[in-house]
């Protein structure tokens, strides 16, 4: 039979976002593939380089609408370097309980999505169920329910609202109750085991070479995670656990990846759970806005030729942000800022993990990369 090439896209149901995939097929057989990416490209990076430092942040929000609230911590750190910002415990404990559940909220939208498209409809409605529950608990901390525009340079908008750490304590409970449920009730399923187990291997040194992070390349058994490895925030100080799969010798498979994101959405209930427990003041009190338990002053402008820069563990892998203050001339922007996008990476290397493989397991692959077009295209 004839190799021909298809075109799956620009849109499909296994990403969300619009690219495409030029795939190479023999039958069925998938002999090639070509990642399509740029078609909402928005020029963020250039934009904020006309923004004043803290109006960065709702645009940080918005590179990934499933992980809004890792995006813009992720800048705010970076630009705390630049700045040379000490930031409250306080807060940097309140930040943690935002990340680790929007990380949560995030792994379920991913969860959800998935097994749709691999034949299990029961696990969309049970994940969208426990990430409502994360959303509600992040909507009090921000105020908004998709886009927050929490941390601040120097602190978070806002101290946690009266009742919130018995309300987060409750939830959070419930949430590691009801995952065991729908991870029982996936291992027990014989199609979703046949469409992950053994499809889709991605070696471990291979990963490492092309530079995957985050939970994709931890499903290779790569112990490396920047909350671990590189400690910031107050991860050090939390009770916690890398979340690493063991993979056969052929590398990861969907499954691994499946089976690693599971689990560190377990951890980072842990670290939720542990920050309320160790919050400076105590979870239960209440700081007024500004004060200086969760806000420190921060300069407005930074120094011609000065640098910031952090990477951070995004719920997709390494996310780096590196800004190049502008001086006087340029007042309150930063004259560069240039962001690394941990799918960007890994969109081109997962595609490569679909060759051998039949047409129908191309939305198994390469959902299980848990890909986010947003945060590509920048």
């Amino acid at each position: 039979m004839a190799e021909m090439w298809i075109s799956m896209g620009p849109q499909h149901p296994m990403t969300h976002g619009l690219w495409t995939l030029k795939v190479k097929v023999d039958g069925e057989t998938v002999v090639d593939t070509v990642p399509d990416l740029g078609y909402i490209h928005r020029g963020v990076e250039k934009i904020c380089e006309s923004r004043d430092f803290t109006k960065i942040t709702t645009y940080c929000d918005r590179l990934c609408y499933a992980s809004a609230n890792t995006w813009a911590h992720s800048y705010i750190y970076a630009a705390e370097d630049l700045l040379e910002v000490e930031v409250p415990a306080r807060a940097e404990h309140i930040r943690v309980i935002a990340v680790e559940m929007q990380r949560i909220a995030s792994h379920l939208m991913w969860l959800g999505a998935f097994c749709p498209d691999i034949g299990n409809l029961t696990a969309f409605v049970w994940c969208l169920r426990e990430r409502e529950m994360m959303m509600d608990l992040l909507q009090e901390l921000g105020g908004s329910r998709l886009h927050y525009n929490f941390p601040r340079i120097g602190g978070v908008k806002r101290d946690l609202p009266i009742g919130f750490a018995m309300r987060a304590r409750a939830k959070l409970n419930l949430f590691l109750d009801r995952i065991q449920e729908t991870e029982q009730m996936l291992d027990e399923s014989t199609v979703f085991l046949v469409r992950t187990q053994g499809v889709g291997y991605a070696k471990p040194e291979e990963m490492v070479n092309h530079g995957v992070t985050g939970p994709n390349v931890r499903a290779g058994g790569v112990n490396y995670d920047i909350r671990w490895a590189h400690p910031y925030s107050v991860y050090d100080e939390l009770d916690w656990d890398v979340s690493v799969e063991r993979p056969s010798i052929k590398g990861a498979d969907c499954y691994d990846r499946y089976r690693v994101r599971v689990d560190e959405m377990r951890q980072s209930a842990r670290m939720c759970l542990d920050a309320l427990d160790k919050m400076p003041g105590g979870a239960e009190t209440h700081y007024t806005e500004g004060d200086p338990m969760i806000l420190t002053k921060a300069r407005e402008r930074a120094e011609e030729g000065k640098t910031g820069f952090h990477h951070f563990e995004d719920s997709r892998g390494e996310s780096m942000f590196y800004l190049a203050g502008g001086g006087e001339q340029r007042g309150k922007h930063p004259y560069r800022i240039s962001i690394r996008s941990p799918m960007f990476i890994t969109i081109p290397y997962a595609s490569k993990c679909m060759i051998g493989h039949k047409v129908a397991d191309i939305p198994a692959i390469m959902g299980s990369f848990d890909p986010c077009i947003g945060e590509t295209d920048r």
